[in-house]
């Protein structure tokens, strides 16, 4: 994943926190890297849950279809647990061919952790954590 897209991701899932972020980074269909984020809105608005605005999320995917790319990253923050996917997240993975990044955001008390990001391939309900590199 590129720098610039990665630090883009964690600024997002910061300035949302205690609400989970969730975005989408699309890349070209035939490639593994996304070129582009898309934060998106969150439409639980839920310290524990998230969900992409179903209005939001058709144009995304309309704009990603015109230039003919396709989701390579779907990411969301996880605000109070670790960066590993929930059953719900599991359920809603849809999309076997995309990494699922959980960027962990939690506080210790008054206490700013650093982000723990990790990457995710979910297919059939099954999990199989991945390495993140940043170039």
């Amino acid at each position: 994943m590129p720098r610039h897209l990665f630090d883009a991701m964690l600024a997002h899932c910061r300035a949302e926190h205690p609400i989970e972020a969730c975005g989408v980074m699309p890349g070209p269909r035939a490639g593994d890297v996304p070129d582009r984020i898309v934060p998106m809105r969150n439409a639980e608005r839920s310290t524990v849950a998230y969900r992409f605005n179903p209005d939001e999320q058709i144009e995304v995917w309309q704009e990603m279809a015109e230039k003919r790319e396709r989701p390579v990253v779907i990411y969301h923050s996880h605000t109070a647990t670790h960066a590993y996917p929930s059953r719900l997240d599991i359920q809603h993975a849809t999309i076997p061919e995309a990494h699922w990044v959980i960027v962990a955001t939690r506080d210790r008390g008054n206490v700013r952790m650093p982000p723990d990001v990790k990457s995710f391939r979910i297919v059939s309900g099954e999990v199989a954590e991945e390495t993140v590199t940043v170039v």
